[in-house]
C-alpha cells in the first residue's frame, strides 16, 4: 500500500471470524466492521430466508447458539438432504424426472433439523464445544445483564 498516492480510490474488503488472528498491520484501516454472532431473532431471520419453502418450527432458532448465516446456510441444505434420502428407494433414477406425487409428499420437517443439527457444529462456539466421555459438551453464557444481579 505505500507509494499510493492522495486521492487515490483503494477499498480493501475482507472477512474472517477470527479477526484476533490477523496480522495487525491489515487491520489498520480507516473502518473496521464488525457484525457479530446473530441473537435468537437474527437467526430465526436468517432461518427463514433460507426455509421459505420449507416447514421450519420456531424453536430451532433457539437450538441454534452460536450459529452464523453460513452454519444456518448448511443446517438447511443438509435438513433437506435428509428429507431426499427418506425417499431415496422411491425415486425412480432411470427416469429423467421425478414423480410429482413423490415431490408434493417431501417436506421438510423438525426431525430433519434435529438430525441434521446432530451432524453439525456452531462456528462462533468451536472453541467452546469440547468431547467429554464421549459425548459433545457446548458451552454458553447465559444472557444476563447487571440488573438481573441482586445484592
Amino acid at each position: 500500500m505505500d507509494g499510493l498516492k492522495a486521492g487515490a480510490h483503494v477499498i480493501v474488503m475482507g472477512a474472517t471470524n477470527r479477526p484476533n488472528s490477523i496480522d495487525p498491520a491489515l487491520r489498520r484501516f480507516d473502518r473496521e466492521i464488525d457484525i457479530g454472532v446473530p441473537d435468537e431473532v437474527d437467526r430465526l431471520e436468517v432461518l427463514l430466508i433460507h426455509t421459505k419453502n420449507m416447514k421450519l418450527s420456531d424453536d430451532i432458532a433457539k437450538e441454534t447458539h452460536g450459529y452464523v448465516g453460513t452454519d444456518l446456510a448448511a443446517l438447511c441444505t443438509e435438513a433437506a438432504l435428509q428429507c431426499i434420502r427418506e425417499k431415496m428407494d422411491v425415486i425412480d433414477w432411470e427416469d429423467d424426472s421425478i414423480d410429482v406425487e413423490i415431490l408434493n409428499s417431501m417436506a421438510v420437517t423438525n426431525e430433519h433439523f434435529q438430525t441434521a443439527l446432530g451432524t453439525s457444529n456452531p462456528s462462533a462456539l468451536r472453541e467452546s464445544v469440547f468431547e467429554f466421555n464421549q459425548t459433545l459438551l457446548v458451552v454458553e453464557v447465559p444472557n444476563i445483564s447487571w440488573d438481573d444481579v441482586r445484592i
